[in-house]
């Protein structure tokens, strides 16, 4: 501590506390605690206050009793941290414009493990009620670990020998999730008990939460984005000129196609448990041992169904509208298809899947406190943690899908100018279960784990009463490793017959009166009466639908359900397991990536504390040293030739075994901070920080090896490859803030941050010929066809040409109906006639540009005297010329979750009786550089808010009993997600409002 008053008051307190224990002894003292909302903000002040550098926090209320349901949901009140959402609640946090990766979270100082394949943190699986204090360090100290550019971010609990005595709470809540089709409450449950013994030498502390949730999620989405073109470009993926490609076609610049909107509805069921043990001991005054537990476990279940239609980028598109330039948007997107026969009526397609995942983490740890002498204290802390994820039913892996086409659709469209995009198509009526046939389906089995094993040790050494000196060692393992299979069955073209679903048990529903928005009706195109909106849906037991693809697949292993998946889980099935309907288990089939990332860390930081014309001072000055050594492994299958299947994709199929290579690097840093604090009065106090601080590339990018895309067409073939050489990201930094405390519990504080940032990670391509495969869509039969039949032919035509020219080629292989008509067919590459494949691959590199993020923060806490009425008031305006070029058809550097954000908080706490209104606002903000051949563009969140509130009342005739109301988005707020300007929507996800009745007991 650094602020006079403060220093003078606590050894005022101090003494006077041995001599009431020493000199009147038998005199009863009265210590009064403050709790509620009241007492949590004074607390979470005074750690501000009292912070060596610029620091916010948030206090329990009382004992088992966090301000929020959701410990992200109370993280984005804090200035300078937004939140992202999933399923509704609170997932990850951004500080300062710095999104989720590039922020590291502790608990109570340790780095746990997490399966994400990134370094986040997903708040939703920690219950609130296990969290005593959340401290967010926004300068840096050489002491805590490195890896948050944007803050580091340590979450505390509840310790029994700082709360001697009998301490215990439980509390029971009822859950009504609006987001949720099905109707139901579900329960949630949470107790903490500690207690200390043998004259507070010793003590436990017990803690655990139940959850169960039944949430869902509505959605538009433009599931492979918005195929951008250059103006010139009319061929596949563009729009003809002139008056063919619609009403203002552009002339300059880029403009973007939609591709495969879809209508969403998913179900989401979530089983959450938490549990920590800890037990201390302290035999003597200077000496503390606590040995800790702590065990989280998620399962979660989800069901999905989507209606969804594909653009072909053919037929009459004049009554398209295009809107902008440079960057030109489709008012109305429009595909009219020249119908002669059924055969060229296109595809409507309903998509169906169910799976779910096991997340569990693991983590033990022992810490021993030990003052050695006064003047030197030191600390050893060493936990061991795992964290794993893996199907909950091996059948149906971590995602899946099986697509129901209904070949009935005689044109389609989307309409972006209604606030919900609007999809059409033609003859909708014919849509229904007895038109659908079985197409392509994939079953992906993710499995992921992560071990960390990290000793700490720490001392402080007092030199004499205006200098200390911190000092310490670090070492820290985390390995992590992830498998992946998949079995795709490339039937995109149909399989079975018309029919084939006729007979399960299906329920028909509406569509668009779920959403809030209305939807564009295409008024105005010259044939508006035959756009029919598509507005209805089909729900069936996933179940029920695989049985029947199994009998409807002629191809499948018929056995019963899943075939012989059934009595075997994936035995028969591998990475191409054509004719199966499960998930593989044989993850040596797979790919299969491991990663070890050792770091070494030491650290000395100098504490002076002074008075400059009697202003107290402190200034802190540190250096760590940290150095890294990263080990990757990785295998993935081989593949031997490349099968033409459909008229607009290729598929790479053919395993030939198992490729291994493994690569190290390695790279150290010095850290250096300095962090300066001044109280020009009792009340007031300036800060100023610089330091220099990292964050590390996200474990999937250092993962080694490459993985191919195993689908191609005319556009090309893509893959991935991770690189263990990165470089970690590099913040030099500055922090300059002013805090005034102007009256009990009330403060104001403004702050100016700037970080000058390198080594910024970003997605390069290069070319590969792996594999040496031959491309049936580029050699001497394509081109001879295409010589034969014109550079307009369609891919369907082509395809035809080679079936009936080549047919005594073994490389062409036509199929034929029962009347002998030609039915499609493979055709194989042909390594004597035909190009190789070039994959393009995506390799993350790192950038040569330094740029800068600054930023003021403004926040005001004021409790009105003894009313019982208090507020919040803060905002966060972020800047960077870090921004994605949206004019440009390749990938930009740009700061991902860069917005400027604020908050309001109204509250009342007196008489028993707390209440909370909470409003958010986040700005527009970049989410995502979607990286992926044409489809390359940036995906950006809209600006959000959300009101959330809680009332609480003590009743007087039970002391210690409390009930409670909470309400989340209550006035059920939608993420808007676009691409580069508004109006072309990605996606657009509603989740509702969520609400929980409960009762809460404290003794």
């Amino acid at each position: 501590m650094f602020n006079k008053t403060i220093i003078t008051t606590s050894i005022l307190a101090a003494l006077s506390s041995m001599a009431a224990n020493n000199s009147y002894a038998d005199e009863e003292v009265e210590v009064i605690t403050v709790t509620g909302i009241r007492g949590g903000l004074e607390r979470a002040m005074d750690i501000k206050r009292e912070s060596e550098g610029v620091v916010d926090a948030i206090s329990a209320e009382d004992i088992g009793k966090f301000p929020d349901t959701n410990l992200a949901e109370s993280l984005q009140r804090i200035t300078g941290v937004s939140i992202d959402r999933a399923s509704g609640e609170g997932s990850r946090v951004t500080v300062r414009g710095f999104g989720a990766a590039n922020n590291l979270i502790t608990l109570n100082g340790r780095q746990l493990p997490n399966t994400t394949g990134d370094r986040t943190f997903d708040f939703a699986n920690v219950a609130a009620e296990s969290v005593n204090g959340v401290q967010v360090y926004k300068t840096s100290n050489a002491s805590v670990t490195s890896g948050g550019i944007g803050a580091t971010i340590n979450l505390t609990t509840f310790k029994p020998l700082d709360n001697p005595g009998l301490k215990a709470t439980i509390s029971g809540k009822a859950i009504e999730d609006k987001s949720s089709d099905k109707a139901s409450t579900t329960p949630e449950l949470s107790g903490l008990y500690s207690q200390t013994f043998a004259d507070d030498k010793f003590g436990i502390a017990i803690s655990g939460s139940y959850q169960e949730r039944e949430s869902g999620m509505q959605q538009f989405l433009q599931d492979q984005g918005y195929r951008a073109s250059d103006y010139t470009n009319t061929g596949w993926g563009g729009v003809p000129a002139g008056a063919e490609g619609g009403t203002n076609r552009p002339t300059s610049g880029i403009y973007s196609n939609a591709q495969q909107p879809r209508y969403i509805f998913e179900e989401r069921q979530r089983e959450r448990i938490n549990g920590q043990v800890t037990l201390q001991y302290r035999p003597v005054e200077n000496f503390t041992a606590t040995v800790d537990y702590t065990t989280f476990r998620n399962n979660i279940e989800e069901q999905h169904t989507d209606a969804s239609v594909w653009f072909n980028y053919a037929g009459d598109r004049s009554e398209s509208v295009w809107s902008g330039e440079p960057n030109a948007w489709p008012e109305i997107y429009s595909e009219i298809y020249n119908i002669n026969s059924p055969a060229d009526l296109q595809d409507t397609s309903l998509t169906v899947g169910a799976w779910g995942r096991e997340e569990t983490t693991d983590s033990i740890g022992i810490n021993l406190d030990w003052d050695v002498t006064d003047d030197l204290s030191l600390t050893l802390d060493y936990h061991n943690s795992s964290a794993a994820m893996e199907a909950s039913d091996p059948r149906h892996g971590t995602r899946n899908n099986v697509q129901l086409p209904s070949y009935t659709r005689s044109r389609t469209g989307l309409d972006l100018t209604g606030s919900l995009p609007g999809i059409a198509t033609g003859n909708i009526e014919n849509f229904n279960p007895s038109t659908m046939r079985l197409s392509g389906s994939w079953f992906a089995n993710d499995k992921y784990s992560s071990d960390i094993e990290q000793t700490q040790l720490s001392g402080k050494y007092h030199l004499n009463e205006d200098l200390n000196i911190d000092f310490g060692v670090a070492y820290n393992k985390v390995n992590n490793h992830y498998r992946h299979t998949q079995v795709q069955r490339p039937d995109w073209g149909g399989v079975g017959e018309v029919g084939d679903f006729a007979g399960i048990d299906w329920t028909e529903d509406t569509i668009l009166d779920k959403f809030s928005g209305t939807p564009g009706n295409f008024e105005g195109t010259p044939t508006q009466e035959e756009y029919d909106l598509f507005n209805k849906i089909f729900y069936a037991d996933f179940d029920q639908i695989v049985n029947a693809a199994e009998l409807a697949d002629p191809e499948a292993n018929v056995d019963g359900l899943y075939g012989d998946c059934q009595a075997a889980p994936g035995a028969a099935s591998g990475p191409n397991g054509e004719g199966q309907f499960c998930a593989s288990t044989q993850w040596d089939a797979g790919t299969n990536r491991f990663t070890e990332e050792k770091t070494t860390a030491a650290y000395l930081q100098a504490n002076y504390f002074g008075e400059i014309s009697d202003m107290p001072f402190s200034v802190h000055v540190g250096l760590r040293y940290e150095q890294t050594d990263v080990f990757s492994q990785a295998s993935a299958p081989g593949y031997s030739r490349v099968e033409w299947t459909e008229a607009t994709s290729t598929s790479v199929t053919g395993i030939t075994g198992i490729e291994s290579l493994s690569q190290s690097a390695d790279y150290d840093q010095f850290l250096p901070n300095l962090n300066f604090n001044l109280s020009v009065t009792d009340d007031v106090m300036v800060r100023a920080a610089a330091s220099k601080t990292i964050s590390r590339a996200s474990y999937n990018d250092l993962l080694g090896g490459t993985s191919i895309n195993t689908g191609g067409s005319l556009s090309g073939y893509s893959g991935s490859s991770g690189n263990p050489g990165l470089e970690p990201l590099e913040s030099i930094n500055y922090d300059f803030t002013g805090e005034w405390y102007y009256d009990e519990g009330s403060y104001a504080s403004v702050g100016y941050f700037r970080k000058d940032v390198s080594n910024w990670i970003r997605t390069g391509t290069t070319t590969s010929n792996i594999f040496n495969l031959s491309n049936p869509l580029s050699g001497q039969k394509f081109d001879s066809a295409v010589a034969a039949l014109g550079a307009g032919a369609t891919n369907e035509e082509i395809r035809e040409y080679i079936f009936e020219n080549y047919e005594n080629d073994p490389n062409v292989q036509p199929n034929y109906d029962a009347d002998g008509n030609l039915d499609g067919g493979t055709i194989i590459g042909d390594p004597a006639t035909d190009d190789e494949v070039t994959f393009n691959l995506n390799v993350p590199v790192n950038g040569d540009e330094e740029h800068t993020i600054d930023g003021f923060e403004f926040n005001v806490q004021h409790l009105f005297g003894e009313t019982g009425f208090g507020g919040i008031v803060n905002y966060t305006m972020v800047n960077s010329d870090l921004e994605y070029d949206n004019n440009s058809l390749e990938d930009t550097e740009a700061l991902v979750g860069l917005s400027d954000t604020a908050n309001l908080v109204l509250f009342y706490d007196n008489y028993g009786l707390q209440a909370r209104v909470a409003y958010n606002w986040r700005d527009a903000f970049l989410n995502e550089r979607r990286v992926n051949g044409d489809l390359t563009a940036p995906i950006y969140t809209d600006e959000y808010y959300q009101i959330d509130f809680n009332v609480s009342y003590d009743i007087p005739a039970v002391e210690g009993l409390t009930v409670f109301l909470e309400g989340i988005n209550v006035t059920e707020e939608y993420v808007k997600e676009y691409g580069r300007v508004d109006q072309l929507v990605y996606k657009i996800t509603q989740t509702g409002a969520r609400y929980g009745l409960g009762v809460r007991y404290t003794f």
